[in-house]
């Protein structure tokens, strides 16, 4: 009984830890003064300022165009190379995931900084600024190692005699691809997306080092405000990042029983 009660006060205790700053950062946002400690009243009014702040606005568009486009190529040649790394034997495959594992023990700092220092000696040769284009191939490297190791264990999961049997009987491999391997790794891919995107959009560090001063990304931003005062239109935001967020959880959700239901039916 004593185990029992340790450990759900425990268990008490780290819920209360993570989530009691989001529930204090949504209420602040509809705070009718800047205050972050005295609550003095309800208003809609920051949520209106907020989307008359094109500064907020533009950062956030940048954002989430950023985490699209990274998240998809890093899905795409991700599950690629998760593929060929399967295919591989058992010594190569030691080899390349622990060079995989590197860029995701590394401090993100260090990224940073040797991504930065990368495309700048890149720019001088072939000319050019940082900007979007080197914040984008800074964010499909991070995000890569992230999505082979989520798509690898759904492939390894395939039966390969699925696959000779199909070849065997005239499928392409293309088409066997398509029809065989596609379907059965659908889930791990679509979680491999999601992760990514949600690596691209909240990163800071690197793309502090690669964006220079044409592009900025939503962290950035508020870093910089950050160091002045967060005003309650940020709280704002991120309320409204908290929904999205929950509705895509709750989709996801039902993809997953939908998904199983299909399987247990067949």
């Amino acid at each position: 009984m004593k185990n029992k009660c340790l450990f759900r006060i425990c268990v008490t205790m780290v819920v209360i830890f993570l989530y009691l700053p989001i529930f204090v950062v949504i209420i602040f946002a509809f705070n009718k003064i800047k205050s972050r400690t005295l609550f003095t009243g309800f208003t809609l009014n920051w949520f209106i300022e907020l989307f008359r702040d094109r500064v907020i606005i533009s950062s956030l568009f940048n954002s989430f165009i950023l985490a699209t486009l990274a998240s998809i190529i890093a899905t795409v040649i991700g599950t690629l190379a998760a593929l060929q790394i399967v295919k591989m034997k058992s010594k190569s495959q030691s080899v390349v995931m622990n060079l995989n594992y590197i860029p995701i023990v590394n401090s993100d700092v260090v990224m940073g900084i040797s991504l930065m220092l990368l495309m700048i000696f890149i720019l001088n040769v072939v000319g050019g600024s940082l900007g979007f284009l080197t914040v984008l191939i800074a964010h499909i490297t991070i995000c890569m190692p992230y999505v082979v190791l989520t798509v690898l264990p759904k492939i390894r999961q395939v039966d390969p005699n699925m696959l000779d049997a199909a070849l065997d009987l005239g499928c392409t491999p293309s088409k066997a691809f398509i029809k065989i391997i596609f379907p059965q790794i659908t889930s791990g891919i679509i979680s491999a997306l999601v992760m990514a995107f949600s690596i691209s959009f909240d990163d800071f560090a690197v793309s502090y080092f690669t964006a220079g001063s044409s592009f900025q990304t939503l962290p950035v931003l508020i870093y910089s405000m950050a160091r002045k005062r967060i005003t309650p239109k940020i709280n704002a935001l991120f309320a409204i990042l908290l929904v999205l967020i929950l509705i895509m959880l709750i989709f996801m959700n039902v993809l997953d029983v939908r998904s199983k239901k299909l399987k247990n039916k067949k």
